[in-house]
């Protein structure tokens, strides 16, 4: 077989496959990030950025094959066009993390295909024939480079779209140790802590932070207490009215909240329970109640029924079956429920803000969502309480992250 067939069914450089598929992914998110110059009335930048993608799509469709120098240097062309588009639409806007990252789709990969396609690898495999040797150390520095490759392509492509998340943390970050009351102003430009001073002294934000860990707290004990026993009766007896159940179960999640929320008030306030913690702890818990039972019982339905057979057999009756043997093993999946219940308190707005008509009763939520009226945008303190708000959160998944580990580490060894 000659060194050009060997070529052409076994060897193309490394880096033409992975700008293949650099390339490919580019134009997608390109033409997802149009919207933005779309929203900012920005035509003329719109025009530039549909161009882009036009010529991103061409230098797709027109990668190079072996002995195709024309085709390269094509290429080469195309990328050189894309690569000022990108500065061009850099440089038309105000230097922002934003901008930079919106405009970094088109900058990127048009510069990497210039490194690459100039490089010495892909000009010897366009221009030249191949030796039989060549070819053989070519196909083994494939092998030493394509997971590489594969790395920084993924890494820096999932690194763009961490800055979609990333980017509002910054702003808001930035928002509450900036002086003032105004958004906008440079990134960094100044700092203080007055926003948080004034918040944590503050004696509101004290009362909702109390109340909303009652509500909370309370919501996550009394929808687990009423959760586990149900989800493993739901898991392990047949009884008459299951599946009727099980689907009203389904039934009630297919509704959105505000469909109940006058039923709800209306219930309260014969009950005399509005502008109470108690109150909000039962409306949670029946909110939240459906899902939590159909978590526990999937994985109820995971442990094995011969571990139970075997704990009877032992002298176990069905209580201790299922505090000695059940619920250690469904550790994970009581930890997960829990924290569901607990955000699910945590965060909820609209059935606290009907309920609770009294500030010393608002929840963080409602008490954020006060600071914020028609005739004053305290945006400096609201940033400060938000993050102070977002802190306990942050720190419960990662707490639950290890122990959810732990927990599925020891039940897989006492299985």
């Amino acid at each position: 077989m000659s060194g050009k067939s060997l070529m052409k069914q076994w060897y193309t450089p490394v880096e033409i496959t992975t700008l293949k598929r650099w390339i490919f992914a580019s134009c997608i998110v390109n033409m997802l990030l149009l919207t933005f110059d779309f929203l900012r009335d920005e035509y003329d930048l719109l025009l530039a950025g549909i161009f882009a993608c036009i010529l991103l799509g061409l230098l797709y469709h027109n990668m190079p094959s072996v002995h195709e120098e024309k085709k390269r240097n094509f290429a080469l062309g195309l990328s050189s066009i894309i690569f000022g588009i990108g500065i061009y639409k850099l440089i038309s806007l105000e230097i922002t993390i934003f901008n930079i990252w919106l405009n970094s789709w088109i900058i990127l990969p048009s510069a990497i295909s210039l490194l690459w396609l100039s490089s010495r690898p892909v000009t010897v495999w366009t221009s030249k024939e191949l030796s039989i040797s060549a070819v053989e150390y070519g196909l083994e520095r494939n092998h030493q480079l394509i997971k590489k490759y594969r790395n920084i392509t993924t890494h820096l492509t999932l690194l763009h779209f961490v800055m979609i998340t990333v980017l509002p943390l910054i702003w808001i970050i930035d928002t509450a140790i900036s002086p003032g009351n105004a958004l906008g102003g440079e990134l960094g430009d100044s700092f203080t802590t007055q926003h948080f001073e004034k918040v944590l002294s503050g004696e509101s934000f004290q009362t909702w932070l109390a109340n909303s860990l009652i509500v909370s707290i309370g919501t996550c004990l009394l929808g687990l207490t009423i959760a586990i026993p149900a989800g493993y009766a739901f898991s392990r007896f047949k009884f008459s009215g299951r599946n009727v159940s099980m689907f009203a179960f389904l039934l009630v999640q297919m509704f959105p909240g505000i469909i109940i929320l006058v039923p709800y008030f209306l219930v309260m306030k014969s009950l005399g329970l509005l502008n109470s913690h108690i109150g909000l702890i039962l409306a949670y818990c029946v909110t939240a109640l459906p899902l939590c039972v159909w978590m526990l019982k999937g994985f109820f339905d995971t442990i094995p029924r011969e571990l139970e057979e075997a704990a009877v057999l032992d002298g176990c009756n069905q209580f201790q079956v299922f505090t000695k043997v059940v619920l250690p093993l469904s550790v994970p999946a009581v930890a997960v429920t829990g924290l569901f219940s607990f955000l699910a308190a945590w965060n909820e707005f609209l059935l606290a803000l009907t309920f609770n008509t009294s500030n010393d009763m608002y929840t963080l939520p409602v008490g954020l969502a006060s600071m914020i009226s028609s005739t004053g945008q305290a945006w400096g303190d609201f940033a400060a309480a938000s993050i102070l708000v977002s802190i306990p959160v942050a720190l419960l998944f990662l707490f639950f992250q290890k122990f959810l580990i732990e927990g599925l580490s020891v039940g897989g060894v006492k299985g």
